[in-house]
């Protein structure tokens, strides 16, 4: 995996048993999209569609394991109100920079 202690998540990420690399691409993204606050379904959905099918399967299970922190924390680590958890901060910033709103 990425070498994050499983007690810092909030669940375990990993594809599903039987799931295929572009099934679990598709649920991720699904996942980006459905969140609970527009801003994040915005900033996730647009990063997951450029991001997602170029990450390896250790990234993906970084990205799984930030989809799986609360909305209203995701979106302040995401606008800098906030430093994101350190074993998420280079994906934050990078999802950061990706997404601007344009």
């Amino acid at each position: 995996m990425t070498g994050i202690p499983l007690d810092q998540l909030k669940e375990t990420p990993g594809a599903r048993p039987g799931e295929t690399r572009e099934t679990r691409i598709k649920r991720l993204g699904m996942r980006s999209m459905r969140r609970g606050i527009k801003e994040m379904d915005i900033i996730l959905n647009r990063y997951a569609t450029e991001q997602l099918d170029q990450m390896d399967d250790g990234e993906l299970d970084l990205y799984e394991a930030l989809l799986g922190e609360n909305d209203q924390d995701l979106y302040q680590w995401v606008s800098g109100q906030q430093s994101a958890p350190p074993h998420l901060s280079d994906l934050v910033a990078h999802i950061a920079r990706q997404t601007t709103i344009r």
